[in-house]
């Protein structure tokens, strides 16, 4: 518990509210004569010492008219965002995006919708349509109570306690607008809370109601999840709560040991949630850590028992690939170089450990250099991340091979300049040296060129690949 959440005998936090905005809008409130509160996430975070960058400013009237009236008092007047659909209205001032709105209360008619019927309220109403008690905490603007603390749902013991409730009951809480589910497994992984277990059961008795919501928010808040210091958290409550197969069932397909003449295969499922975590811990990037929860949803579709080798997984790689263009489309993310970078990693993910389990030859580390590309180092952060075998010897072992592919990369790549690679010798000037027009031929030659140096059959020079091009070219009949 920080000092914050110590809870004094007045209610009254002035210190909240120390930001010079609060000094405008608290005027901006008192000119209009209304009662305007600080409310939700700033509020939350404010108690659990996180940082914020956004404000929002509920008020018992027009939010509208109060947003403009706090762009006139201050010096520079920033424009207003006004969105009359929703009531809003939005402006940025010190660095801060702060939002108005007016207290609403809400009913939910259509239970295939989300969206609320909507009408003015009173403050009470609006905490009571807020999705957690942690975030129907709101302090008062006004300058004769301000800094007043309103909590009418135990806000602050819940955050105390490190617990997510919900201020109505929880049936009807996820039941009206279903990405409240989500955002709870999202709260309790970014907060390391405990989703109150009348919350969790109502969470999975109201999980097909997941079906309602937009893609595009389902992964809003997947982001979220996954850029928290342990994303695993919230994909395990996901699981449990039984909305992961209707989010992404080719992790859900990842689960269970299956054995056969006493042969098993570790639990690809629990496996990938580590690999998830290891990769958190080194990296921010949010595509690498979407790379490190698909790169083995290829192996679901290709597990196979050998009685010869026991269980096999071949190409699941490749068919991960696949599998990674039909998630994005499907769940509406991006199918551009975003796309395209998840897949190349999901391809490529068993790559470097091929190579980190045998002798390292200097060709295979060359064509490794040469497939990954810009993407060598964060494929390599991938495949470490991968290692989450709890033998210390094992674990050493792997981890040492990779040193050994490192240094070896750090090497070629010095001498043999390998990445971003192209061919020493143009295709126009294998055109104008044999006399020929574009064709299969020229690509041949630009293949044999590349496959050679590859090899470390020639350097990475012109010269050499210059006279490598005109013997080849005499093997294909063609003149100069």
């Amino acid at each position: 518990m920080t000092n914050k959440l110590i809870l004094n005998k007045e209610q009254v936090y002035p210190q909240a509210l120390s930001h010079k905005i609060f000094e405008f809008i608290s005027k901006a409130a008192d000119n209009l004569q209304l009662e305007t509160f600080a409310v939700g996430g700033f509020v939350r975070d404010f108690f659990l010492d996180r940082p914020t960058d956004d404000i929002d400013i509920v008020t018992v009237g027009s939010g509208i008219e109060l947003a403009k009236e706090v762009s006139k008092l201050l010096p520079h007047q920033p424009d207003v965002k006004v969105f009359k659909n929703y009531g809003t209205a939005m402006l940025r001032a010190f660095d801060l995006e702060i939002e108005f709105v007016g207290a609403r209360k809400e009913s939910y008619t259509n239970k295939e919708s989300r969206n609320p019927s909507v009408e003015p309220g009173s403050l009470e109403d609006d905490q009571n349509r807020r999705d957690f008690t942690i975030n129907a905490l709101a302090l008062q603007v006004n300058k004769k109570y301000f800094g007043k603390l309103k909590d009418p749902f135990h806000g602050m013991q819940h955050l105390s306690n490190g617990i997510l409730k919900t201020p109505l009951e929880p049936e009807e809480t996820y039941s009206d607008d279903p990405l409240r589910m989500m955002r709870a497994i999202r709260f309790a992984t970014q907060l390391d809370f405990m989703i109150e277990e009348n919350s969790l059961q109502a969470i999975t008795k109201n999980a097909k109601r997941i079906k309602i919501i937009s893609k595009e928010r389902i992964v809003e808040e997947l982001h979220k999840i996954m850029l928290t210091k342990k994303p695993s958290k919230g994909f395990a409550l996901l699981r449990k709560t039984k909305l992961l197969p209707f989010i992404l069932p080719e992790l859900t397909a990842l689960e269970g040991v299956d054995e056969v003449e006493g042969q098993r295969h570790k639990d690809n499922f629990w496996h990938t949630l580590e690999v998830l975590d290891n990769i958190s811990e080194n990296t921010e990037n949010l595509w690498l850590r979407w790379a490190a929860l698909l790169h083995d949803i290829g192996k679901a579709p290709t597990k196979r028992f050998d009685k010869k080798i026991g269980w096999t997984f071949h190409a699941h790689e490749f068919v991960g690939a696949k599998m990674v263009y039909k998630l994005f489309k499907r769940m509406r993310m991006p199918l551009n170089q975003k796309m395209k970078y998840v897949q190349k990693l999901v391809y490529m993910s068993s790559r470097p450990i091929v190579i980190a389990s045998e002798d390292v030859t200097d060709s295979a580390v060359r064509r490794l250099i040469f497939d990954a590309g810009e993407e060598l180092e964060d494929l390599m952060t991938l495949c470490e991340a991968d290692i989450t075998t709890k033998n210390p010897k094992r674990y050493a072992k792997y981890h040492n091979n990779f040193k050994i592919v490192r240094k070896k990369i750090k090497e070629v790549e010095k001498r043999d300049k390998i990445r971003n690679f192209q061919p020493p010798v143009s295709g126009a000037e294998i055109m104008q040296t044999f006399n020929l027009k574009p064709s299969r031929e020229v690509g041949m030659i630009k293949s044999a060129i590349k496959e050679a140096i590859l090899q470390g059959e020639i350097p990475n020079e012109y010269e050499a690949a210059k006279e490598f091009m005109l013997k080849k070219g005499k093997k294909m009949g063609l003149d100069y």
